[in-house]
């Protein structure tokens, strides 16, 4: 064949244009290698995540269950080392029977049950202001209401410990030159001075997460309420309250556990307040018993927290899912 018929022949293909047989999809093999891989994929990026929620979460949870199935024998005169004896739920019927123990869990979900809905209504008021139009220094006012969470806890609650010690307390001596005479440190008043320190600490974050929320809301929305006539608090109680609805359920949630969780404020507050309990809440108890080298009590002491807040945040979460449902 001679070079001028070839090069004829490459033009004539290139002019026909040759198409590539169409690619016939893997099967066997390959296809269930390929398959497995994209399925084991999300496990791949989800594996370090879930090595440290099982070592820093699952993993002490299960130990203190463990814990708290077992207690320190000591037989004979006391000389010899104490072993540890499987005790079932021995431990459990004796955290319940320690009165100073539930009198704890009670106290602290009685102050919850003020503080809370005070401090998130307090913060959806702030946030509410805070996305109105005409609200003067928004900047300023933000700043200023999410301040007190900024400070240190400790350095807060020392600020408060000072303004509720009744030789030196500024507020005291006010209230005393209008003749009402209060000490914040009393039997009576502990639990509304801690909370006050917790409302003082957290409202500016909660208002911060609603203020979020609030920011997230289609402006079609209000700009539809507003044409028909619905506009200020009209505004805020039809439109922008249910649609903020989530960020309220998730504050609440979190202050409930925050609150079962109250430690800081108390410890501080014993030093003006003689008077307030070693084991003024559970964490406080649980605390004593690991002082006292009796883990096994104190790991129950935190189990029986524990699900004091499961019961708590699932049952509020039941309920507000009922209502939601309901309307």
């Amino acid at each position: 064949m001679s070079p001028s018929s070839v090069a004829t022949r490459a033009r004539s293909k290139e002019r026909a244009g040759d198409t590539p047989e169409p690619s016939r999809p893997k099967t066997g093999p390959a296809l269930r290698r390929r398959t497995d891989g994209r399925r084991w994929a999300p496990l791949g990026f989800l594996a370090p995540f879930g090595t440290l929620f099982a070592v820093t979460f699952v993993a002490p949870i299960c130990y203190a269950l463990y814990e708290s199935l077992y207690k320190l024998h000591r037989s004979g005169l006391g000389l010899a080392p104490p072993s540890e004896v499987f005790a079932g739920l021995s431990n459990y019927t004796d955290a319940l029977g320690d009165h100073a123990f539930t009198a704890s869990i009670v106290r602290v979900v009685l102050i919850g049950l003020v503080q809370v809905p005070l401090m998130l209504g307090l913060a959806l008021v702030l946030a509410l202001l805070l996305d109105a139009r005409r609200t003067p220094f928004k900047r300023f006012f933000r700043l200023s209401f999410f301040l007190p969470y900024a400070i240190p806890g400790v350095i807060g609650g020392l600020m408060w410990s000072f303004l509720y010690q009744p030789d030196v307390s500024p507020v005291a001596a006010a209230l005393a030159r209008i003749g009402l005479h209060v000490d914040f440190t009393s039997d009576g008043m502990l639990p509304w001075s801690v909370g006050n320190m917790l409302t003082w600490g957290w409202t500016g974050y909660n208002m911060i997460v609603i203020h979020s929320a609030l920011k997230a809301i289609p402006g079609e929305f209000t700009e539809a309420a507003e044409l028909d006539g619905c506009t200020g608090w009209r505004l805020a109680w039809h439109i922008k309250i249910p649609m903020v609805r989530p960020a309220l359920v998730m504050t609440t949630v979190f202050s409930i556990i925050g609150m079962a969780q109250l430690y800081n404020e108390p410890v501080i507050m014993k030093a003006v307040a003689p008077n307030l309990a070693g084991d003024w809440t559970p964490i406080m108890a649980a605390q004593n018993e690991v002082a006292a080298n009796n883990y096994h009590a104190a790991a129950t002491r935190s189990v029986i927290l524990a699900l004091v807040i499961f019961a708590l945040s699932f049952g509020f979460m039941r309920f507000v899912n009922k209502r939601g449902g309901a309307q």
